[in-house]
């Protein structure tokens, strides 16, 4: 059993930057991909961005340029380092893990809540 706790949400300006922290517990983060995700109030959860074991990212449009997934396995944490923040970056943030590496997200985080004021 993975669990995840989100930490690092906020309210800033727009503009603003912020790090969100996603540490892991249970099985072996190494080996996990990690995502990123973010539900807006009265929408979808959407894709954010996800780091693999080896390091490899990949980005939503939305973000790209200006989010950054990295993780530390010695601390079994992922982060996701969000600069330029917009209005429509408001929302609930969550992480997930893919345990078999395959983008199939068994396990999520209960999010932190992230809001930009314009």
């Amino acid at each position: 059993q993975v669990q995840l706790v989100e930490s690092g949400g906020g309210y800033v300006q727009a503009g603003a930057s912020l790090r969100l922290s996603c540490v892991a517990s249970g099985g072996t983060f190494s080996t996990y991909t990690m995502g990123w995700f973010r539900q807006a109030p009265g929408k979808e959860r959407e894709f954010v961005g996800t780091i693999a074991w080896s390091g490899g990212t990949y980005y939503a449009d939305s973000v790209k340029g200006r989010f950054t997934i990295s993780r530390d396995n010695a601390k079994n944490t992922v982060y996701l380092q969000m600069t330029s923040l917009k209005p429509e970056d408001t929302a609930v943030y969550y992480c997930a893990s893919s345990p078999a590496g395959n983008y199939n997200y068994d396990y999520w985080g209960q999010g932190t809540q992230v809001t930009v004021s314009s």
